[in-house]
Order: C-alpha cells, then structure tokens, then sequence
C-alpha cells in the first residue's frame, strides 16, 4: 500500500516540483533587482563581472530557490494529508 501512494503522488511532486522552480525564479529576478538594479544576474562565465557579485547571486539563488521548494513540498504533503489522511511517503 505504502508504494501505491508513493506512485499516486510522483505526479502531484512533479508539478509542485515545476510550480516552486516557477515561483523561486520569478523571486530570484526580482530579489536580483532589489540587490543590484540589474535584470539580471550576472554569468558566472562572464569575465567583466567580479567573483564576488558572482558568489552573492548564486547564494541569494540558492537561498531562495530552497525555501520556496521546502515550503512548496511542505504545503503539497500537508494538502495530500488533509485529502486522504495520510502522509506521503
């Protein structure tokens, strides 16, 4: 029964996988702006930029994109919970 609900659930993980990569880009962009009053954040192949611009991106990036899926992943399991009384494995 345990692996029937864990294959029952692999769909609803996609899409909240592809709904919190959505959501963390868009406040990356946005976070982005606020740091540095640029559109975009800087290669880290780009020569003209300084390693150190490069490293706070990546660690704002990765900060946020973190939250953003734990908080998705959480809210989907409690959502699965509520809809069928139990976790998901």
């Amino acid at each position: 029964m345990k692996r029937k609900k864990k294959l029952l659930y692999r769909p609803v993980g996609i899409a909240l996988g592809a709904l919190s990569g959505a959501v963390a880009s868009a406040a990356f962009k946005q976070a982005w702006k606020l740091v540095s009053d640029e559109d975009d954040a800087p290669d880290p192949g780009d020569e003209n930029r300084k390693l150190g611009e490069i490293l706070l991106a990546a660690a704002i990036q990765g900060v946020i994109f973190s939250v953003v899926r734990a908080a998705v992943d959480r809210g989907g399991a409690v959502a699965i919970r509520k809809m069928t009384g139990s976790w998901p494995a």
